[in-house]
This record gives structure tokens, C-alpha cells and sequence, in this order.
């Protein structure tokens, strides 16, 4: 990607870009490369300081992994997001592994970890947006610990059913049993007993070639509340 891309790209994502020096901006350019992706791929694991990640196409998925491999999705991101969770070594209160795959055949724009942690210690700017935007991001990781831990499974699916629908805006959510469950902390078997419940309700209508169809976004929205 050009110098222009990338100028173009930290003005839409940093609030701070203008108001940095020109020996700041230089550190950031010249220490951001482009990756590419495939499906499936490991993005980041729990050793080192990936970086920062600004999502151009595709899809990450945000994840923790028990000891025993049992992992949970936090969040996934979509072109225009952002990860800080990945630099540890800019946020050191990070005391936890996170895990990130590519979803999707996925392009990012990196920012190298060492880079932008010395922009953010010798700027409180950047270092106060860097802190808002995990914090950001700790509020959906304790939306997903607070469904894990308190709510029913069928509201739980009814939720993640809907965001699904109002985020692709299709009434098709063209995802497994298996995906839905990693997406949720769930078990598949759980989860497609409950989808043959919503099935049998009229809620939704499940195949293997179609994947799940909402039949009914009213009752399945009176679930989610």
C-alpha cells in the first residue's frame, strides 16, 4: 500500500493524526506494513506484540483458549476496525493471551508493536486513545462473560441470531453449528438442539445447504430483549 493509502487511512482512524509531529507521523508510516490473510490463518498468538491491526477486508476473530483448547470468541472485526489488544506491548496491563484468526480471507494494515508503543509513551494523546479504544473493547468482552455466565442458552442464540442479522442485514446467517457454538462458548450439540427448538417454533429453518433462515425477526427480537 502507497504512503498516500496509509495517510489516508491514519487520518480515518487516529483523532490524534494532525495534532502529532512530523517525526511521530514518520514513525508510524514507515513502521506499518500490509499482510495479507487466508481463511483460517493465524493472525496472532499468545507469544510477543503482534502489533496494532486496522482491518481493510474480511474478518478477524478475537478469541481466548482455556488449557484444555476450549476457546471463546470475544468479538470479531470487520474492515474499518481495530485491534489493541494484539500489542501487548503497548497496553502492558494486558496480562491475558489472546488469540487471532482470520475468519476470512482478510487484508490489515500493521502497525509494529515496539513502533507505536514509543509514539504512545511520549505522547498522552495517543496514549489515552490507545487506552479508550481497549477499554472499547472490554466492554464487549464482558457483554459476552456477562451471556456466558447469566443468561439463558436460548436467549443467548436468539441474541447472537439477531446481531447476526441486523450486521449482514440477511435474514441468512450462513454459518455452521460448529461456528455459532466457537462464536458463543458453546458446545455444537447445544446449540443445534436449540436451533431444531426455534425450528420447531417457526422461529428460524435450518439446512445444511442454506444455512439458518430467520422465519419470524419479531419473536426471535422478543427473545433477544
Amino acid at each position: 500500500m502507497s504512503g498516500s493509502m496509509y495517510e489516508e487511512l491514519f487520518r480515518d482512524t487516529f483523532p490524534f493524526w494532525n495534532e502529532i509531529s512530523d517525526e511521530e507521523r514518520e514513525l508510524v508510516r514507515s513502521h506499518t506494513n500490509t499482510f495479507k490473510y487466508k481463511k483460517g490463518e493465524s493472525v496472532h498468538s499468545s507469544d510477543g506484540c503482534s502489533g496494532v491491526f486496522m482491518v481493510r477486508s474480511g474478518c478477524l476473530r478475537v478469541y481466548i483458549m482455556s488449557e484444555e483448547g476450549k476457546d471463546i470468541t470475544l468479538y470479531r472485526l470487520h474492515p474499518g476496525d481495530m485491534c489493541m489488544l494484539a500489542a501487548s506491548c503497548v497496553i502492558q496491563s494486558i496480562t491475558f493471551d489472546v488469540f487471532v484468526d482470520a475468519e476470512e480471507d482478510s487484508e490489515c494494515c500493521v502497525i509494529e508493536g515496539n513502533a507505536y508503543s514509543r509514539l504512545s509513551e511520549g505522547n498522552p494523546t495517543v496514549k489515552i486513545f490507545s487506552l479508550e479504544t481497549a477499554v472499547s473493547r472490554f466492554s464487549d468482552v464482558m457483554w459476552v462473560m456477562q451471556q456466558i455466565l447469566f443468561m439463558s442458552m436460548d436467549k443467548r442464540l436468539a441474541i447472537f441470531l439477531y446481531d447476526e442479522a441486523l450486521r449482514t442485514s440477511s435474514d441468512v446467517i450462513n454459518l455452521t453449528h460448529e461456528q455459532i457454538a466457537r462464536y458463543m462458548g458453546s458446545a455444537r450439540e447445544v446449540v443445534s438442539r436449540m436451533l431444531k427448538y426455534f425450528s420447531n417454533e417457526g422461529i428460524v429453518e435450518s439446512s445444511r445447504k442454506e444455512g439458518i433462515r430467520i422465519l419470524d425477526r419479531r419473536r426471535l427480537r422478543d427473545l433477544a430483549l
